[in-house]
């Protein structure tokens, strides 16, 4: 039992040290190539990498978690192998049809998604480095599977550092446009994709058995549509600005977007360590009360980290980027928070994990996702990127209202309600306020009034009772 543990333990660190690490690097170089691309060249990027991560869910459709459950129900190395190859070859197809498209319609596509049918090439050259990326992805599924998991961190962090510095010489010495960029993606994929051949060999014979194909999307089909809701919500923006606005809105959206992320190199580590932790606990007897105390903690310092994202989001800008994308800072914050409630939700939906409801967590992110689109179509035509921003707080604050609301009447935990929308509501007063402040350029003291505003209303909810609150007081 120790040693099971232990094991959780290291390879819960090291995936922690991958992903930050990966984070990391793509923080690190997101200057970087801005420095090479106008705001019009950042956003064919942007553009075609979020149309990328669709096809990558229409690609791996649900066979992740098929992968992972078939696996593991038969000990025959053999059949194994079998619903590895078939989900393999099942993702090559996808893939195989997508170049086929572009082969039939490539200028047409070019022209819908980038507003001209010249980028063919870059269609093509994304498209084979999803290939490449498809072989990669599946190989390491099985590694981690198998608990290789200094394997899985070695060749995903040396992959990222691949395309770091392939990327940047592609835009150094190649050409400085996303052809240079995406071509160093390329390169660094063929490279990797070399350096495990001799892993990924065995997974590349080609076997497809009927039976075994069917049973693995008979599992997976009804998990795509999730995933399609996730992507609709963080990715429609970025296509409503295009429409409404231009390229180069859409390249400051995406940087915001992007730097928005790095809230998560501190939400991951909790991400990952969660969802065991609650489960171990859950049949304890004072479990209600350490998830309320939880809830509480983690809202707090995520409000007190949107607004300390907010406060520096001018410097990094004036730091790190050229001028044309010092306006992304507006927006960096309140995105910091979409990207806090995307981890949030799964903070406060303990009681439907507990009692095995998560279908209701599916519906409301199909709901929400028909309202993301809904709100994008009325507001970006009047507010540009603002409108985007407005539309993806709303989506995500309907959902975590709604899962709590479930999660708490199938699982109560006693945490006041009122009192966590009373802090969210004056975080975003804080936080426009320091936004109107750097905006107007009026004095700093205005941002430390807002500051103070916030942790007065904080002092006045009286969110220290949560912190002391004992299941013997709360009875007595």
């Amino acid at each position: 039992m120790l040693s099971q543990i232990k094991r959780l333990g290291a390879d819960s660190l090291l995936y922690a040290f991958m992903n930050v690490g990966t984070k990391l690097i793509a923080f690190v170089m997101l200057p970087v190539y801005t420095n090479f691309l106008s705001k019009s060249q950042y956003g064919i990027v942007d553009i075609l990498d979020r149309w990328t991560s669709m096809l990558t869910f229409l690609v791996i459709f649900g066979t992740d978690s098929a992968l992972s459950f078939y696996y593991y129900e038969t000990k025959d190395e053999s059949k194994r192998l079998s619903y590895v190859q078939n989900v393999m070859y099942f993702r090559l197809f996808v893939v195989a049809v997508l170049f086929l498209l572009v082969v039939v319609a490539g200028p047409w596509i070019s022209e819908k998604l980038l507003q001209s049918p010249h980028y063919v090439d870059l269609l093509y050259v994304n498209l084979f480095t999803l290939l490449l990326d498809t072989i990669f992805v599946v190989a390491t599924t099985v590694m981690r599977f198998e608990f290789q998991t200094k394997k899985v961190v070695l060749f995903t962090v040396l992959k990222m550092l691949l395309v770091a510095v392939l990327s940047y010489a592609g835009l150094k010495f190649f050409s400085q446009t996303p052809a240079g960029m995406f071509m160093g993606r390329l390169i660094s994929s063929v490279a990797i994709f070399v350096l495990m051949l001799r892993v990924t060999w065995k997974y590349l014979k080609f076997r497809i058995e009927w039976p075994v194909l069917k049973e693995l999307l008979a599992y997976a089909a009804p998990l795509a549509p999730t995933s399609i809701a996730f992507w609709v919500i963080a990715n429609s923006s970025t296509f409503f600005i295009q429409h409404f606005a231009s390229l180069a809105d859409v390249g400051v959206f995406g940087v915001a977007l992007r730097l928005a992320m790095m809230i998560t190199l501190v939400t991951s580590g909790v991400q990952m360590a969660w969802r065991p932790y609650s489960m171990s606990v859950k049949d304890k007897k004072d479990s209600p009360y350490i998830f309320a105390k939880i809830y509480m903690a983690l809202l707090l310092l995520g409000l007190v980290g949107v607004m300390a994202i907010a406060t520096l989001s001018p410097w990094v800008m004036k730091t790190f980027f050229k001028p044309g994308y010092y306006e992304a800072y507006q927006y960096i914050a309140f995105l910091s928070c979409v990207t806090f409630l995307n981890f949030y939700y799964l903070i406060i939906s303990v009681g439907l994990f507990f009692k095995k409801e998560t279908g209701y967590i599916t519906r409301i992110f199909t709901i929400a996702a028909l309202l993301n689109i809904g709100l994008n179509f009325v507001l970006v035509p009047f507010l540009a990127s603002w409108g985007a921003v407005i539309a993806n707080m709303v989506t995500y604050v309907f959902a975590v209202i709604f899962i709590f609301r479930k999660s708490q009447q199938v699982y109560y935990v006693p945490v006041s309600f009122a009192k966590m929308a009373f802090l969210f509501v004056n975080m975003v007063i804080s936080t426009s306020a320091v936004i109107y402040v750097q905006e107007k350029q009026m004095s700093v003291l205005f941002i430390l009034l807002s500051w103070a505003y916030f942790i007065i209303m904080a002092l006045v909810s009286r969110v220290d009772r949560d912190f002391r609150r004992q299941p013997a007081l709360e009875n007595s």
